[in-house]
Formats: C-alpha cells, structure tokens, sequence
C-alpha cells in the first residue's frame, strides 16, 4: 500500500468530505479529508491505481487538486 497527501480546493463542508471520500472507495483507495488543512490523505495500491486516476476522481466531484 502506497500513501499520498494531496492539496484539495473548493471543501468547505461535510459533503464535500463525503463525496471525496466516497470517490476513493468507488476507485479502491481509501481518503480521508482534512477539512481545515484541505488535505486529503489517500491510502491506495499502486499495483491497481495510480496518482493520476486519484486526481482524476477528485476533480470529477468538483474540486481542484493543486498538490
């Protein structure tokens, strides 16, 4: 299991947490949002995933990885 801490823009509120961490269930990772350090830190296999597709599910909720 590989971890990253990615810079997320645009949480301000409970469901934005949730639709984030569900997006990673929905991919196989596991997220876990830091609202007021608008992180997220995201446990995945780099066998099955890579940082790209995480990025990619994120933004598909609508907000923007910036690190």
């Amino acid at each position: 299991m590989s971890a990253i801490v990615l810079k997320v823009e645009g949480m301000s509120c409970n469901h934005c947490v949730n639709s984030v961490e569900k997006a990673m269930k929905e991919i196989g990772a596991s997220g876990k949002v830091n609202l007021a350090s608008k992180e997220v830190e995201v446990q995945f296999d780099e066998k099955k995933l890579d940082v790209g597709a995480i990025k990619e599910a994120i933004e598909e909720q609508g907000y923007d990885v910036v690190g």
